[in-house]
């Protein structure tokens, strides 16, 4: 039995495709989506792999990929699906995400596969990391690449962009690299060329130690959040809010991220607050006459009468209200990261899941609003005939506070029919008698590459 080389290793060691499992890889044709295809095909056999290549016509070479792609599958033995993008609409990210993993997800859904595979690697990690600390400040920015999102795995983040790429060329199996990867005038492309390149020579090992300083930045921060969370109460009137005495007694780290989740809850959106500020809130804390204190963005955070509340004063300026999109039945729509999915099912049997909803068509219409929750949002759950806060039920379903914000929930006619991973509304429910039921899907946001491929 041959001996398992260095990238069927990584995908073991990262423990996020089982044995006996199958699933889809994105395949672009560079040398990290080739190693990774290869590395599953050897580990689990060409049969339970199954390669999707999505052709953008964005190059006048892209047939190039394309043959690229069919030459590596073609020696591998592993099926290959090819899509043509068609018009580029849009943002140029986001329409290229929602067709792959569209039809990555209509694929998986078709087969029942397991899992969706991307080739990230640790250098895709640190670069991410690197353009995050230039263009957001705090130590969110850093929690950049997680290695399991929903149904998508990135099994290469143990290995170097070089280390992937040095096993693909030993195997003779051929490659393609995309120019714009190097082009100036993207920002991650400047990071790749320069600054990369440059922190090797203080250091070879950095993107090591890059990649296990944001393991340990991970556990820290689900700690700390857990510990701010835990500061912040709800009054009579649902408003959140913090008791002075509480903000006052509590760790610097603490405090700032419980003031940080305390503005978010109230104002329905992310605003950094920054060291100075949260510093200037504990010391008005343990003042009996407060005071208030501006994190900038138009909120302003409010120190009295025993307690500190955050409140929206004037126009967002860091971060603009997320755009409400509309998912046609059937059909697709890229919001925010989100790919949402509308297919009518006849008679079947739909596969159950948080991310899925079998919805009446009657009563949905020819198309729903895809926006972010907000706070005061209220449903009829399924079963109940009365409705309830959203809030409640993103409490009870244990949805951090952070994400809260950037949730989406889905509307027809004014309406909420749907929270993802939430609750159905039982409005909108399909049932037995339904004569034309829908299938919605929700797939949380996606890896962010710098080309369109992989």
């Amino acid at each position: 039995m041959t001996e398992p080389g260095t990238i069927e290793r990584a995908i073991t060691g990262s423990g996020l495709v089982p044995p006996g499992t199958r699933g889809i890889t994105l395949l672009s044709g560079g040398a990290d989506s080739v190693g990774l295809l290869s590395g599953l095909a050897g580990l689990l056999g060409p049969r339970a792999i199954t390669a999707l290549h999505v052709n953008y016509g964005l190059r006048s070479d892209s047939g190039r990929d394309e043959a690229t792609c069919r030459e590596v599958t073609e020696r591998l033995g592993v099926e290959l699906s090819v899509v043509r993008a068609g018009e580029r609409e849009g943002n140029l990210h986001d329409w290229a995400r929602t067709i792959r993993y569209g039809e990555a997800e209509r694929i998986a859904g078709r087969l029942e596969l397991d899992w969706i595979a991307v080739g990230h690697t640790r250098t895709d990690l640190v670069e991410t990391v690197l353009y995050r600390l230039a263009s957001s400040p705090g130590t969110r920015a850093l929690r950049a690449m997680p290695a399991r999102r929903g149904r998508i795995v990135r099994p290469l983040l143990g290995l170097g962009r070089d280390e992937v790429r040095g096993e693909v060329a030993r195997a003779g199996l051929p490659f393609v690299d995309d120019p714009s990867n190097l082009d100036p005038s993207f920002a991650r492309a400047r990071i790749r060329t320069g600054v990369m390149p440059g922190l090797a020579t203080v250091n070879p090992a950095f993107e090591r130690n890059v990649a296990r300083t944001i393991e340990e930045l991970e556990e820290e921060a689900a700690f700390l959040e857990s510990e701010g969370s835990s500061l912040i109460q709800e009054a009579p009137d649902s408003r959140p809010f913090i008791s002075a005495e509480a903000i006052a007694g509590a760790a610097p780290a603490v405090a700032r991220h419980g003031l940080r989740l305390l503005v978010e809850q109230a104002t329905g959106r992310t605003v950094p607050v920054p060291i100075e500020e949260a510093t200037l809130v504990r010391r008005l804390a343990a003042r009996p006459e407060g005071g208030s204190a501006d994190p900038g963005s138009g909120v302003m955070i409010e120190v009295g009468s025993g307690v500190v509340l955050a409140e929206q004063v004037g126009p967002a300026t860091i971060e603009p209200e997320r755009p409400t999109g509309r998912l046609p039945i059937p059909g697709a729509l890229g919001w925010d990261g989100w790919l949402f999915g509308a297919e009518g099912i006849g008679g079947g049997e739909p596969a159950g899941g948080p991310g899925t909803a079998t919805l009446d068509r009657s009563r949905l219409g020819e198309r729903v609003e895809v926006r972010a929750w907000r706070p005061g949002d209220r449903i009829r759950p399924a079963g109940m005939e009365g409705s309830r806060k959203v809030a409640d039920l993103m409490a009870e379903k244990r949805l951090p506070r952070p994400r809260r914000p950037e949730w989406p929930v889905v509307e027809s006619g004014g309406e909420i029919a749907w929270v993802p991973g939430v609750a159905v509304s039982e409005t909108f429910r399909a049932g037995r008698a339904t004569a034309d039921p829908i299938l919605l899907t929700a797939e949380p946001p996606g890896p962010v590459g710098d080309g369109a491929g992989t």
